[in-house]
């Protein structure tokens, strides 16, 4: 495919100089028995940068999952002044919510890198879904994003200037 038609801005952005289209997805090559092979990981745009660091957050759903409580769960990244972006982790659960230190020590219990781990967990009855049955990580990222904003003027801070994730 040379390209969208009539759609100039679109192609710059959807192809590479060489002429590769950029699928979004989160891809890499794994060699077994002397050959190669390519594994989709999960999206680009579902990648949490927390401080340099790459945490995929379809990773961490699938860990929160683990637990036996936890029946959905959902990371996004939340907006962090000194990181970039942190990792929250929206999940619904049987029975009393659990706390941060719950999902510390599940994360203990699993030995996961620190990094990855949750730094903020919310409560939900049910994942949000957009209208083709997707989660809807956009509408809980403005979710996250205005409590943190509510939390600071509550505190009298004033807003970080942060990048925007598109």
């Amino acid at each position: 495919m040379r390209g969208y038609f009539d759609a100039a801005a679109h192609n710059t952005r959807a192809f590479t100089a060489d002429g590769f289209y950029r699928t979004g997805d989160l891809a890499s090559v794994r060699e077994i028995d002397g050959q190669r092979y390519v594994s989709i990981e999960g999206r680009i745009k579902d990648v949490i940068n927390r401080g340099g660091e790459k945490v995929n957050a379809a990773e961490v759903e699938l860990l929160l999952l683990r637990h036996p409580r936890i029946t959905g769960a959902a990371a996004v990244a939340m907006p962090d002044p000194r990181l970039g972006e942190r990792t929250c982790a929206y999940i619904v659960v049987h029975g009393e919510p659990l706390t941060m230190a719950d999902i510390r020590e599940h994360f203990t219990q699993l030995q996961v890198a620190k990094f990855k781990w949750p730094e903020r967990v919310e409560h939900l009855t049910e994942i949000p879904r957009t209208l083709v049955g997707k989660m809807d990580k956009k509408l809980l990222q403005a979710d996250i994003a205005a409590k943190l904003a509510t939390e600071r003027a509550a505190a009298g801070e004033s807003a970080p200037a942060l990048q925007s994730r598109s």
